[in-house]
């Protein structure tokens, strides 16, 4: 179940990354959030009733219950126009304790450990957005969702799911490079993105001065 639950977390993040550019509308994403937040959250569940009740088992269960919350409430904030704030906050306390469970999981599965700091990273980018009103940092976390929601949920899924999820330090090592790499990549990205925008809103203005120059009277 936890992998599955990876896996769903990896079309979200990727629809939600591309919502922040710009490139789906928001409440689309708002509806896949919800819908996999409330399946990870069953999931979550019944993978709890089954489990042996083992440290590994509850260290699962928490990441796909933070997971599952952090869509569910990112599905209504925009559904129910609820401001953000809140879920920024939210964000911010779950970036902490995926701080935490990257600790928690370093000595028994690395790999997994590095996963959390990514996905912390992510949290943290909502909190400074939502909570803090920094909004210019949107176009970044939406390169980084977009790069990171297939490195470090839909692959990792699909290895776990075939039996193949690797323990190692060196795949820990490769993982976190590999991490690193995407969000100095999300930053170039998102540079150029703004660059083009802000290139666009120029010859907009310059069309509209040319425009009101040729009709004003004389």
């Amino acid at each position: 179940m936890p992998y599955l639950c990876l896996l769903l977390s990896g079309a979200a993040l990727l629809v939600n990354g591309l919502a922040t550019l710009g490139r789906l509308p928001r409440r689309d994403a708002a509806v896949l959030s919800l819908v996999v937040g409330s399946v990870q959250l069953s999931l979550a569940v019944g993978y709890l009733i089954g489990a042996d009740g083992s440290a590994d088992a509850l260290k699962s269960a928490a990441g796909m219950v933070l997971f599952g919350l952090t869509y569910a409430y990112a599905g209504l904030d925009v559904i129910l126009g609820l401001g953000s704030k809140g879920l920024g906050w939210f964000c911010g306390m779950v970036a902490s304790v995926g701080m935490l469970l990257a600790a928690a999981w370093l000595r028994d599965d690395p790999l997994l450990a590095v996963l959390w700091l990514g996905w912390s990273a992510l949290w943290a980018l909502f909190f400074v957005s939502m909570a803090l009103g920094l909004a210019q940092v949107d176009v970044f976390t939406g390169w980084a969702l977009v790069l990171a929601s297939q490195a470090t949920a839909t692959v990792p899924a699909v290895l776990g799911i075939a039996g193949w999820w690797p323990r190692s330090l060196n795949a820990a090592a490769g993982a976190a490079v590999l991490l690193t790499g995407l969000f100095l990549a999300a930053g170039v990205l998102a540079r150029r993105t703004q660059a083009r925008h802000t290139q666009a809103q120029g010859i907009q203005a310059e069309h509209l001065q040319a425009r009101h120059g040729t009709s004003a009277p004389r």
